[in-house]
């Protein structure tokens, strides 16, 4: 089942992580990380991608130390790579996921 997770930072800001279902591969799963000013915003972002059953319920996997460093570092604020995560593979921008 697909987990997720969010942290606040200091700023007011949020990170949201969600691991979701592969749109581009069925039957595999990614991580996705985004950016914004709350968990709602953050949420709207991934559905205005197209991404529309988007759910954040509970708190089951939220990101880790270095999954909210790769995405403030980001200038989109939204990145993915698969789940599991592997350390060989990078983050990737959110463009490349949905095309």
């Amino acid at each position: 089942m697909p987990g997720g997770g969010y942290c606040k930072l200091p700023g007011g800001s949020v990170v949201v992580a969600l691991t979701l279902p592969n749109p581009a591969a069925p039957g595999s799963d990614v991580r996705v990380l985004v950016h914004a000013v709350n968990r709602a915003r953050a949420l709207t972002r991934l559905r205005n991608l197209g991404l529309r059953a988007v759910y954040l319920r509970g708190q089951t996997e939220p990101p880790t130390l270095d999954e909210i460093t790769a995405v403030l570092h980001h200038p989109d604020g939204l990145l993915w790579r698969t789940a599991p995560e592997t350390t060989e593979e990078l983050w990737h921008p959110i463009r490349a996921l949905l095309r």
